[in-house]
């Protein structure tokens, strides 16, 4: 194996590790895909400014996330199935996290539950919560959220109703796979893949299964699954949360600047601007390109924290400049996952810190706390030739 450099390195190894159905999971787009480019092709249009004889001893990387002391202004995304990138995926990104300094968010569609997670890690991570309409089975997972003291709850809002990810459709996506003999010849050929889901008995929503009346296997799961996310969800719904919950709460899905007054109105602590990865409106304004309108509107009023593209430390950097106080990585973390388990997370970590620090200091600044827009040239600030 060649070394590991950057985070592509990564990916084109977990794409060689991964089984079909879960690699394309992770790394794919609503419809045509053209947000998810975006999220990440819109990075590269902001450019840096270089500043050369200042003093670089003494840097630091260390923030503070709604009140959290991290050792970068990241924290690792909520995103499903990531026990199906290897085997005890959520387990394994957690710990990776824990010994990192940063938070880690798990989803309500983890293989891995609430109280797995718990039991395998000593400081406090965040749960994201998806509205369902069996508010029971709800009021139940926040609860259990606050029974593991998790840190804060994460409101994911722009579910209500699920884009097409074609890929999903094409590979009959399922968690546990479906054995049909294009997936079992696929995953013939991911051996350390199928070891470690052999290993594990964590291979199906383990937040879901056992939780909700009636659902006991795959087949009822997705059944209740695809009839559960709601959409009647509204502004209303976040102060019966907010109340449920009683400690921190952030909003994510924020990618409009009138939708990010309404969360301050809330009484929510944070908003993610964030349009799920380019998994739900195609056709929607990359998060990058949203994030400062939304910081001008309501920067000065709420905790504005940022998702969607980020590949490297550059990309923090360039996010953190336009207003973000915190930002998160989702594909990222999956790769090194899929490649090399918590290794793998911790790898991502070392380089998007190291890739941070290192154009931190060629952009002049010796604390993250000090970048701002001055370090930057946007697209509209470039002379003709740049356009």
């Amino acid at each position: 194996m060649r070394p590991i450099a950057c985070i592509e390195d990564l990916r084109i190894l977990a794409e060689r590790r991964v089984p079909r159905m879960f690699y394309d999971y992770a790394d794919s787009g609503s419809w045509t895909e053209q947000t998810y480019r975006e999220n990440e092709s819109d990075f590269a249009r902001i450019r840096l400014r270089q500043k050369v004889a200042v003093n670089m001893e003494g840097r630091t990387t260390e923030a503070t996330i709604i009140g959290r002391k991290v050792a970068m202004p990241v924290a690792i995304a909520p995103t499903g199935l990531t026990g199906m990138q290897h085997a005890d995926g959520e387990i394994l990104a957690a710990r990776a996290a824990e010994k990192f300094g940063i938070p880690f968010t798990l989803s309500t569609m983890s293989i891995c539950s609430i109280e797995d997670v718990a039991e395998a890690t000593n400081t406090p991570f965040w749960f994201q919560l998806y509205v369902m309409r069996d508010r029971e089975f709800i009021y139940r997972l926040i609860d259990r959220a606050k029974a593991a003291e998790c840190e804060a709850l994460v409101l994911t809002l722009d579910l209500q109703v699920l884009g097409q990810r074609h890929k999903d459709v094409r590979n009959g996506l399922s968690a546990p796979p479906k054995l049909t003999v294009r997936n079992m010849l696929n995953m013939a050929t991911k051996p350390r893949w199928c070891m470690g889901m052999l290993g594990t008995k964590r291979r199906e929503f383990r937040n879901i299964v056992g939780h909700v009346s009636n659902v006991d296997d795959m087949g009822t799961l997705a059944e209740w699954t695809h009839s559960q996310f709601d959409p009647r969800l509204s502004w209303d719904d976040v102060k019966w949360i907010k109340d449920r919950w009683g400690g921190k709460l952030i909003i994510k899905g924020i990618n409009d600047p009138d939708d990010a007054e309404k969360a301050v109105e809330s009484g929510a602590d944070a908003i993610i601007v964030s349009n799920h990865g380019g998994r739900q409106l195609d056709g929607a304004l990359s998060s990058i390109a949203m994030l400062p309108e939304i910081v001008e509107r309501v920067g000065d009023r709420i905790e504005v924290h940022f998702d969607g593209g980020i590949r490297s430390g550059q990309d923090v950097l360039k996010a953190v400049a336009l207003g973000a106080k915190g930002t998160y990585i989702g594909r990222a973390f999956l790769y090194g996952l899929g490649a090399m388990g918590e290794e793998g997370v911790t790898k991502v970590l070392e380089i998007i810190h190291k890739e941070l620090e290192t154009t931190m200091a060629l952009c002049g600044r010796t604390n993250i706390a000090d970048i701002d827009r001055s370090n930057l040239i946007l697209p509209n600030e470039r002379t003709d030739i740049f356009a």
